[in-house]
């Protein structure tokens, strides 16, 4: 082994002996340094970047002379020939009056200039994430064209373009150097907390609408790669230190903190390594809306049980239990503020750690890169989720050349000691006195309340619910009995911490609120371009498999008796020509992919551009494609009692894998059936009635309707096994440089079929839906509601519109504005239940306006964002959501000597608390200094 480090050290000290160093700077035309910039030798993958100062140094085996080529995103590229070690090489870059000139990649699978893209693609690059105004680069995000943020958590945003988003975003796909960084056991992105830190990100490209054709099923409505800066280039130690204050009406003014750290070390021209570690700690945006629900919706009901005995607060948990009292009505228990449930502490952990082998002097590169994030945050579902010590990992081998790349990862998470905030406070409140006692106590208090005291039904209702929640006896009726069970536990005492320090850890959702999810997913993808190879037009093929395990013991899946597997792959060919003196290019794509469950799908893709103009620069496009998106896991395998509902997914051998046991009443019994029966997913699927005809039943019995004549109402409901979503999607656009006016103009038309939804079922525990047993069980309570998977029979159309515009106006000041205009539309008759969950405003604009260079060493930005109001659907919640005005601002100073740059900010300046998403907390200011060094 020894020798074999001589041998290795010697080795890399002959190469070193080999290497001819040159050494120079990078400018603009004010003179003054670019950093960042790259240099690299042509027809050589050997590179590095400009320092903070436009230095730069480079090292490499060519013999001279050679020619260097030094680049910057924003600025036109220059070639220099170099003759000798000894010559002065100063670059001065011009910068270029649009972006539209930037080489992306996302859009073809091949490096081509935004101006020339089949499709919409927005972009962010570093020169864009160093004058963000948002407190980070991925906050930055939402003031580009075409984004949306629906925003769960401080530190929790979910990206959505093409609407028909929640927080579970499954119609959008974020990939981070090529790995989906989707949770498993969810299948979607959880924000940037497991992505890439501000100061390895090197850019960012959004294709915002169906890119099925090259990506895949989950890339339904959009996609979104974030790659990092390689150690080749970008070498060095870099650090950043952000400090600063949120201030929220709910939360207060509350300090948070952001730092993080990346080392990368090219060793030779053949290897190199980096690593990164960011940490960030902030207080919640707590949840604080006490508006009233009723049917799922915010209503105008009275806020607090003190005017509502059935009062069901947005985000207060607990009263959403509730029973109809004979004689008193429907009447909810008390519940707990989400602030009580958590501790509303927001922590990020990411770190990664790569190694870079590049065997022989061209683009052949060999990485294996290993990425973990953990922490704290809230995700909002079906109910509201503490994540707590949330954790997931990824693990990648990629080789890739000029003109391919394959790869294989894998991720696993780890649930941590993440909790349902609903069922803790429901078993708080159980962990005092059952719902039955609690129940009994009311109901007996406000009885003996009108009929004793002679109070009315307001009063006669804090009477009853002081005697429910505290054992406090009314004044007046000494002869109650003492209540059975403990008074309600108070926020903050013992005996609330014990009981819910308890209940978090227990996954067993009568008593407990913990889930457990140790899932993975295992994914290989190749693709190969034959343009070196085939000189006709430019062809590429490519595949991927993926391989999903699901492993949550139970709690989520229907996977108690071990991990659930399931496979899916798919292939996929384009080719690209162009004709007329390069002006017309034709893509064409087409995609073939399969999931264990479903048939296979087909996914093509036809795309003309054309440059117009003698020098090409207006450029027009129109586009047609297809994409599909596979149900997901939980679509297909989620086996969870949510207590007044199960949620069932619609494998076929789901089925038949969930099975509960209910108690069946005295009346039941009474005609012959036992105390117990066994439920399946069989029952929610196949002997049901729909909710809403349950819902007409019901009340005509309330009503004193006969049970014949109310049994007529009853639908039984059909859903069919889920299967895949469908969407045709039409795109023209058109993009130039008129003088200094940069131009993006796109509008879209999407069809959607086989619309992937949720539906309530309602089944009897005993006798056939349809049949007169099937209504008895019914009358007598013998129910259970299911929650089931399905597609609905409604054909939904979705059409958009977007403007981007921006010019330098004088000097060195850019201003910039874009508008968008979304909506959509389906025939509600044809699936009455059905809802589309657009969660998307109508109207959205956006304006900016800086000058990173305003003077020497100095620059600053601002960004505006306006939304009209937009209906919120989710299974958490429905509701409006208010128009809104955000105004962010920066402003910068570098110092060269220390190699850094202060930047101090705001989001959210002057404004108030806004929301956008319904049952999350307001967004409210956020205030920050940071000083990045070497960045």
């Amino acid at each position: 082994m020894r020798i074999y480090f001589i041998i290795l050290s010697l080795f890399f000290c002959g190469l070193s002996f080999a290497q001819n160093s040159i050494s120079g700077t990078v400018t603009d035309v004010n003179n003054q340094p670019i950093p960042g910039a790259n240099v690299k030798v042509v027809g050589s993958s050997t590179g590095t970047s400009a320092g903070f100062d436009g230095k730069f140094l480079l090292k490499n085996q060519n013999s001279f002379p050679f020619s260097i080529e030094v680049s910057m995103m924003g600025f036109t590229s220059q070639t220099v020939v170099v003759n000798s070690k000894e010559q002065e090489i100063v670059v001065t870059l011009s910068e270029e009056a649009t972006s539209l000139n930037e080489i992306v990649v996302s859009a073809s699978r091949t490096p081509e200039r935004i101006l020339e893209s089949p499709v919409t693609i927005e972009r962010m690059g570093l020169k864009d994430i160093k004058n963000t105004t948002a407190p980070s680069f991925y906050e930055g995000l939402e003031n580009l064209k075409d984004v949306h943020f629906n925003t769960s958590s401080f530190n929790f945003k979910s990206v959505n373009t093409r609407g028909f988003a929640t927080i579970a975003n499954t119609r959008f796909m974020q990939l981070v150097d090529g790995m989906d960084n989707s949770s498993p056991a969810l299948n979607f992105a959880l924000g940037n907390l497991l992505g890439v830190s501000d100061i390895d990100v090197a850019n960012v490209e959004v294709l915002p609408g169906a890119s099925s054709a090259l990506y895949g099923a989950n890339a339904f409505n959009g996609i979104m790669f974030m790659n990092s800066r390689s150690p080749f280039v970008k070498e060095g130690i870099s650090t950043y230190m952000k400090y600063g204050q949120t201030s929220q009406t709910a939360a207060g003014n509350n300090p948070f903190y952001d730092f993080g750290f990346r080392a990368a070390k090219k060793f030779t021209e053949h290897f190199a390594a980096k690593g990164n570690f960011s940490y960030l700690g902030a207080k919640e945006w707590i949840a604080s809306d006490d508006r009233n629900v009723s049917n799922g919706a915010v209503d105008n009901g009275g806020i607090g049980h003190a005017n509502n005995q059935n009062y069901d607060g947005v985000n207060l948990y607990g009263d959403e239990v509730s029973v109809f009292v004979p004689n008193v009505g429907q009447v909810s228990r008390t519940g707990y503020r989400e602030q009580d449930l958590t501790d509303n502490k927001i922590e990020s952990v990411k770190a990664d750690f790569s190694l870079h082998f590049k065997p022989w002097a061209n683009d052949f590169e060999i990485i294996l890169q290993h990425k973990l994030g953990f922490g704290n945050t809230v995700y909002q579902g079906a109910n509201r989720y503490a994540l707590k010590n949330f954790y997931m990992d990824q693990t990648k081998l990629e080789v890739k050349g000029k003109n391919f790349f394959a790869r294989v990862y894998r991720t696993a998470e780890d649930a941590g000691d993440s909790y349902d905030t609903r069922f803790a406070a429901w078993n708080v409140n159980r962990a005092a006195k059952s719902d039955a006692e609690w129940f009994t106590n009311y109901a007996t208090a406000f009885q003996l309340s009108g009929a004793v005291l002679g109070t009315n039904a307001q009063q006669s209702a804090a009477n009853a619910r002081n005697y429910a929640d505290y054992n406090i006896k009314p004044s007046g009726l000494p002869f109650l009995p003492t209540p059975t069970g403990s008074p309600r536990f108070e926020p903050g005492s013992a005996q609330f911490n014990q009981a819910l320090s308890t209940i978090v850890k227990d996954a067993d959702f009568t008593k407990g609120a913990k889930f457990q999810d140790n899932s993975k997913l295992y994914h290989a993808d190749v693709n190969y371009n034959f343009k070196d190879l085939v000189k006709f037009a430019e062809i590429q093929v490519g595949g991927s498999g993926r391989q999903y395990e699901m492993n949550s013991k139970g709690s989520i899946f229907t996977d108690y008796d071990g991990p659930i597997k399931y496979n899916e792959y798919g292939v996929y060919t384009q080719v690209q020509k162009k004709f007329m003196e390069d002006r017309l290019k034709f893509t064409g794509s087409v995609r073939y992919d399969k999931s264990k469950n479903f048939d296979g799908n087909f996914s093509p893709r036809v795309s003309f551009t054309y440059g117009a103009g003698a020098k090409k620069q207006h450029n027009l496009r129109a586009s047609y494609q297809t994409g599909f998106r596979n149900p997901t896991t939980q679509d297909q395998y989620i086996g969870l009692d949510l207590g007044p509902f199960a949620l069932i997914g619609s494998a076929p051998e789901n089925l038949t894998r969930y099975v509960e046991t209910r108690s069946v009443s005295a009346a039941g019994q009474l005609l012959g059936n036992a105390a117990t029966v066994t439920m399946t997913g069989e029952n929610a699927y196949n002997n049901a009635y729909t909710a809403d005809s349950y819902k007409t039943f019901a009340a005509a019995r309330a009503a004193g309707t006969p049970l014949a004549t109310a049994s007529s109402l009853l639908v039984v409901a059909s859903p069919t096994l889920v299967k895949p979503e469908r969407v045709q999607a039409i795109e023209l656009g058109y993009r130039t440089m008129v003088k200094d006016f940069s131009v993006d103009l796109n509008g879209y038309y999407n069809t959607y079929n086989d619309f992937l939804s949720q539906t309530n079922t309602i089944a009897p525990l005993y006798g056939t839906a349809g049949a007169s047993d099937g209504a008895t069980a019914l009358d007598n309570g013998d129910r259970r509601t299911y929650q089931v998977y399905t597609n609905s029979k409604a054909q939904v159309k979705s059409l958009g519109l977007g403007a981007g515009l921006s010019r330098k106006v004088y000097k060195n000041f850019e201003l910039g504005g874009s508008y968008n205009y979304s909506q959509f539309d389906f025939d509600q008759s044809s699936d009455p239940s059905f809802e589309a969950g657009f969660n998307t405003p109508k109207h959205r604009a956006k304006a900016s306006f800086g000058n990173d260079k305003l003077f020497k060493n100095f620059g600053f930005n601002t960004n505006v964002r306006w939304n009209s109001e937009y209906l919120w659907q989710s299974s958490f919640i429905d509701g409006m959501v208010p128009e809104n005005v955000v105004f962010d601002a920066q402003v910068n100073y570098a110092i060269p000597f220390l190699k850094s740059v202060i930047k101090v900010g705001g989001a959210n300046l002057g404004g108030k608390d806004y929301i956008q998403v319904l049952g999350a907390g307001a967004i409210g200011q956020q205030y920050y200094a940071s000083w990045t060094i070497n960045p």
